[in-house]
This record gives structure tokens, sequence and C-alpha cells, in this order.
């Protein structure tokens, strides 16, 4: 691997955290380009991040269902989102000088690839991956606990939002600069105790369906399930 050892100590100073095989740090900051570009495609970070994805939900699911146990399952979902999300992985990767400690190959430095947020959330994951392989279970838990502590909410009651179709409009237009569609897909039931379903579609693709009784019910229900699948509630 292209890093030496003192190169390897001071990073693991950095994130106090000493491994006992330095060669999972050193994997965990490498970059496929970089393990592309040297003829070395097992040495990439891929693998780690595949593992270190799973073990951060598991060890993020876990510290919410013991700080909160009077929160229901929605509540513990919702936060977790938010703090597993692409974006709060990024900026967590550069308070830790990730940024600065991985390895790109010529191509994804010069394309930006060092501040990309998706570069840099595979890297947390598979450095967290990294620990969970040198140290366990405890190991990763802690480092998990250490990473994101300042990030937990105090409480698990989060903001309400009540106008859902506003929120999932704004999200879509600063994401994707187009707004979500609406469709109704029917109605079923007696006239005075009608149910309408529609169906509201993301300019990702992704479609979420859900019922009320009224259209603009149904309309807010399926926007919240939208919004949650972003991410943003």
């Amino acid at each position: 691997m292209p890093m030496d050892m003192d190169r390897l100590a001071a990073i693991q100073a950095q994130l106090d955290y000493h491994f006992g095989q330095p060669a999972y740090l050193a994997r965990a900051l490498t970059h496929s380009s970089y393990a592309n570009e040297h003829e070395l495609p097992l040495e990439s970070n891929e693998r780690l991040e595949f593992l270190g994805d799973a073990v951060l939900e598991l060890t993020i699911s876990e510290c919410l269902f013991q700080r909160f146990p009077m929160a229901h399952e929605g509540q513990l979902t919702r936060i977790r989102s938010r703090l597993v999300k692409e974006k709060t992985l990024a900026q967590r990767a550069r308070d830790l000088g990730l940024d600065r400690l991985i390895l790109l190959g010529r191509g994804e430095e010069s394309q930006g690839g060092r501040d990309r947020d998706s570069v840099l959330a595979d890297a947390l994951e598979a450095l967290l991956g990294a620990v969970f392989i040198d140290g366990g279970y405890l190991a990763a838990r802690e480092f998990v606990s250490r990473t994101f502590q300042d990030l937990l909410p105090e409480t698990a009651d989060l903001p309400k939002v009540k106008d859902y179709k506003t929120k999932l409009q704004e999200i879509t237009q600063q994401r994707f600069k187009k707004r979500p569609i609406y469709a109704q897909l029917g109605t079923r039931g007696p006239d005075h105790a009608r149910i309408y379903e529609v169906e509201v579609r993301l300019p990702e693709g992704a479609s979420f369906a859900a019922t009320g009784a009224s259209l603009k019910r149904a309309e807010q229900n399926a926007a919240r399930l939208a919004i949650e699948h972003l991410g943003e509630d």
C-alpha cells in the first residue's frame, strides 16, 4: 500500500483509534480510482464501504434505541435517516479530515472528487468497516458514538411539518430542479365516507402512494412518505 507507517500512525492519532492491522486503514482510504490506476482493483475501499454501511445502520440504531426508550419506531427511523444520509456523512468525513487523507486517481482528483459528498460518505463508511474488521463490534460502536455524539438530538420529538406538499416541492426543486407529480389512483367507499388514493412521483423516479379522507389529505400523506424517503423529515 502507498502509505508508510509514520503516516498511518499520524492518521490513527487524528482519528483517536489505533488499528491492530493498519493495512485496513490504508485500504479504507484508497478510492477505487486510485486502486484501478495502480492496477490494484481489490485494494480499494469498496468492500469495506459495503460492510461499513451495514455496521453504521446497526450501531446508530442501537444508540437511538438505548437513548430514546420511549420513542416509537417511526421517530427512531426519522432520526436515523437524518444521521446516515449522504450529506451528513460527508460533512462528518470532512470534520475527521478524510477529504485530505483519501487517495484518489488523477482523473477523480481533477474532477473534484476530493470534495464530492458521495466519495467522502463512502470513505467514512469504509473507515467504519475497517474499524469493525480490526476491532470488532464494540470498537465500531464506540467509534460511531464518539463520531456522531454531537449530532444526536436531545429528544426524539422532531419538528412536525404540516404542509408536506410545499416542503416536498421545495426539496425537489432544490435537488432536481423539478416538481413532484401527483396522480389520483382512485376512490373507494360510500359517498359519506369516501377514501381517496393518490400517488406522488419524484423526479428521480421513485413513487409513493397514500390514502386520505379527502384528495388534499391523500396528497399530503403521499408527500410525507416521499419526504421520509429523501431523508428530510
